[in-house]
């Protein structure tokens, strides 16, 4: 974990994957909020997670590092991110990362979980990521999606209109910065 630093930095100056305001928080707003997910689960080795517009490795990357008995594969439409992404994992020597510059409706396989940070609405990220979703299950709670998102989700969640789960962020973190943010939970089978 404190390697990232130097490696975001670094690559920042060359692909700006990390807001340039938000580079000097990159432990907060980017390693603390990917790990809020290991507060909602301690996933299972030999769990396979898919990571939904990783942009620079976020939050597959940090999860990664965490779950090292857990294998990732980091996708994002924009090339020039999986190579940081590539060149971070590298760099790491992380050997449970796979990264794909693909649009998350072509990947192939299937996951236990797919994970993202504000990439898209809920109901699309489920059209896209329900038959990508193992049936088989590993873990203590169902397969399904673990998305990290922000503000006022009310309309958003209305719209998607089926069973999923929210906790605030707030509960397990007291920097400001997670005041407003959350995890959605939608088990899929």
């Amino acid at each position: 974990m404190e390697q990232l630093y130097p490696l975001y930095e670094e690559w920042n100056a060359k692909i700006n994957v990390v807001s340039r305001k938000d580079i000097d928080q990159l432990y907060e707003r980017h390693v603390l909020h990917s790990l809020a997910i290991a507060k909602f689960i301690d996933f299972t080795n030999g769990s396979t997670i898919l990571d939904v517009g990783t942009g620079g490795g976020f939050p597959g990357i940090p999860l990664a590092i965490l779950f090292p008995d857990c294998t990732f594969h980091l996708v994002d439409s924009i090339g020039k991110k999986i190579t940081v992404v590539n060149e971070v994992s590298k760099a790491l020597a992380l050997t449970n990362i796979t990264a794909e510059h693909q649009r998350m409706e072509k990947v192939r396989g299937t996951f236990d979980f797919v994970v993202s940070r504000a990439v898209a609405q809920t109901k699309q990220l489920f059209i896209w990521a329900h038959q990508k979703i193992s049936k088989e299950q590993k873990n203590d709670i169902d397969n399904g999606m673990i998305l990290l998102k922000g503000g006022d989700l009310n309309q958003e969640m209305k719209e998607f209109g089926r069973r999923y789960v929210e906790k605030d962020l707030s509960n397990y973190f007291s920097e400001e910065f997670f005041e407003t943010k959350k995890i959605i939970y939608v088990p899929v089978h």
